[in-house]
């Protein structure tokens, strides 16, 4: 049995997670100031038991005040004995007036990784924004650059509150989440264990916040995306019927993303983000260049669906001419020679794309959004020295404001380090050995559970790191019935993997989720 205590109240609830009993020991990566390494030789950190601090706050959306309520803190999570296991910090966004949690929808965010924080998300898609500059406004620098330092927020106009409660988690090792003194992270830091205990904190906080009569929503990012769809299923099979599920930049199945000897699948479904890319940096041919990028984009989808599927599945009995074929036109396609494509066997990666596209001028592009630019020391290898869209761009900016914002506009009196990402490894997969993780088949089954759950995939254009492809194959394959098929709706946006930091795309965004919330309200 588990017990969490908040805000000065503990609580005896019913199982509803069981955490392994083995784990693999594992020390915390970095010792913060006011940590400690216990009898065990386990590295814990003394964190405040600090009770949500709650702010009231407005906001100007669609030129009405949005008066609303900022809590932020911990929820502990303890053991049925009474011990503390962790500390998880969230953040609690709710609308003033509301009386009847019937008539307010709530909303779970969580990042991924593993091992982010949400502040992407928070600070994406909450009442408070990044101020971010789209690649190449700044002609005074050679690499695109967001916004030099030092860094703000504003007011995001574009936030979703106004449709939706939100509570934006951060799991165990991300944010200031941490394990309670010696408790080793390894029994939080794996698929199986996340879902399990995420789920149950969500139990316990819709308990605590009393909106068990809301309806709810949960929404992911990249590993999120992981998170939310493997949550989706384990919460409905305890009794949480959900609303809707959102996916951004989202990953179902590891199969479409890690190419390997014997896994040419990633090959095919990158292949349309790689073009998209060649397209936005001018590297094409002007038949194909002069294009709109969605018309371009389905003759690439056509030709990997056929010509260059055929030929992977082929191997070394393509004959030589048809190689050739293929090799030229995969790289009329992405920008590259067609040696360079016949010498890498037709095979596409990455790091090979992002190194080559414009190695001819010394750049690289992004990994997250490869709108950005970026320079190595030498123009040879195989590789980036860096991702020039997240360690060059977006990282800053997130970090430091995030920081400032607790602390300063939220209260929230915390002396710990706010672990962007890092921290929450090693990742134990064992639940999937010698196999790749796929839970579009955990989705599946919550759809089908539940044929009023709907999902909003949200996919960036120039993402290289879950491309949007990969999603729809994925979705094309999960064999929904026609029934509850219809509850997917897809989106498309000329940004990357966090593509509300391009303004056209947060506004799109938002709109898009005012329709998704109000079709996956509607009786």
């Amino acid at each position: 049995m588990l017990r969490i205590g908040s805000m000065g109240q503990r609580k005896c609830l019913p199982l509803l997670v069981i955490l392994l009993s083995a784990w693999a020991a594992g020390p915390l990566m970095a010792q913060e100031a006011g940590s400690a390494i216990d009898g065990d030789g386990i590295r814990a950190e003394r964190l405040p038991d600090q009770t949500p601090v709650t702010t009231s706050r407005s906001i100007q959306v669609d030129g009405e005040t949005l008066a609303y309520s900022a809590s932020t803190g911990y929820l502990p999570l303890l053991d049925d004995e009474g011990a503390h296991l962790a500390n998880i910090h969230f953040t609690y966004y709710r609308k003033d007036g509301v009386d009847n949690p019937a008539d307010r929808p709530i909303t779970f965010m969580f990042n991924g990784g593993p091992g982010a924080a949400s502040v992407w998300l928070h600070l994406g898609l909450g009442p408070r924004r990044v101020v971010m500059r789209d690649p190449g406004t700044d002609t005074r620098f050679q690499v695109d650059d967001p916004h030099p330092p030092p860094f703000a927020l504003v007011d995001n106009e574009y936030t979703w509150l106004d449709e939706t409660d939100l509570v934006f988690v951060d799991p165990v090792n991300t944010g200031y989440s941490r394990p309670a003194s010696g408790q080793d992270p390894a029994r939080f830091l794996g698929y199986t264990q996340d879902i399990e205990y995420l789920s149950e904190w969500i139990r316990l906080f819709v308990t605590e916040y009393e909106r068990w009569a809301s309806p709810k929503f949960l929404a992911g990012e990249s590993y999120g995306t992981t998170r939310v769809s493997g949550m989706s299923d384990y919460l409905q099979t305890r009794g949480m019927h959900l609303n809707g599920i959102i996916l951004v930049s989202a990953v179902l199945n590891f199969q479409t993303l890690r190419p390997a000897v014997g896994n040419d699948l990633p090959h095919i479904l990158f292949a349309p983000s790689f073009a998209a890319t060649a397209w936005y940096h001018d590297r094409l041919e002007p038949g194909l260049q002069g294009m709109e990028l969605a018309d371009f984009l389905a003759e690439v989808e056509t030709f990997v669906l056929n010509d260059y599927t055929r030929a992977l599945m082929h191997g070394d009995m393509l004959p030589e001419s048809e190689i050739r074929e293929v090799a030229a036109q995969l790289a009329r396609y992405t920008g590259l020679s067609a040696d360079f494509v016949e010498q890498a066997n037709l095979r596409l990666t990455t790091q090979l794309f992002a190194k080559e596209l414009r190695r001819d001028e010394r750049r690289t592009v992004g990994r997250l959004d490869s709108r950005f630019v970026g320079i190595d020391r030498d123009a040879v290898g195989q590789g980036y020295e860096f991702d020039s869209s997240y360690d060059g761009a977006i990282m800053g900016p997130f970090t430091a404001t995030v920081n400032d914002y607790f602390r300063r506009e939220l209260g929230l009196e915390n002396n710990l380090e706010y672990y962007i990402r890092g921290q929450a490894r090693p990742w134990d997969y064992s639940n999937v050995e010698n196999r790749y993780l796929n839970v579009a088949e955990d989705l599946r089954r919550a759809m089908s559970v539940n044929p009023y759950l709907h999902v909003l995939i949200q996919s960036g254009y120039y993402d290289l790191a879950t491309p949007y492809f990969a999603m729809d194959y994925t979705v094309a394959n999960m064999q929904l019935d026609p029934a509850v098929r219809e509850n997917i709706r897809f989106e498309y946006y000329e940004a990357g993997h966090m593509m509300y930091i391009h303004m056209p795309d947060l506004v799109k965004m938002k709109e898009d989720a005012v329709r998704f919330y109000a079709d996956a309200l509607s009786p």
